[in-house]
């Protein structure tokens, strides 16, 4: 459903492993992932999620306004992630040394469509 939009993003950003489409139950809609990914991209949006959750909670306790992305970085990885609306997000797993920038641009530039599939 989302494939072409996922693999978009993924083989463009310089450093993309995998992207994914979640609820904010923890239910995968779509996912694409490279040949040869050491990472699920299932594990990583439903863990990445809670803490969007948990930012996003913050954010309103704080009245900072609504969340819309976080960005979580470790040794091997850097996850972002997205929110598309109320209940779905779009998390984007890459290597360290990858273009960020990039893959947050590209993630924006292809959440419009990815909204209007939902």
């Amino acid at each position: 459903m989302f494939q072409d939009a996922l693999r978009n993003i993924v083989n463009k950003a310089d450093g993309g492993i995998a992207a994914i489409v979640m609820d904010s139950n923890g239910i995968a809609l779509d996912s694409y992932t490279v040949d040869g990914a050491t990472f699920d991209i299932n594990t990583i949006g439903i863990e990445f999620g809670v803490v969007l959750g948990d930012v996003k909670r913050a954010a309103k306790s704080l009245d900072a306004g609504d969340a819309h992305e976080i960005a979580i970085g470790t040794g091997r990885l850097v996850t972002i992630v997205r929110m598309l609306n109320d209940q779905y997000y779009l998390a984007l797993a890459m290597s360290p040394d990858g273009n960020i920038g990039k893959g947050r641009y590209l993630m924006r530039t292809q959440a419009p469509g990815l909204i209007a599939q939902l």
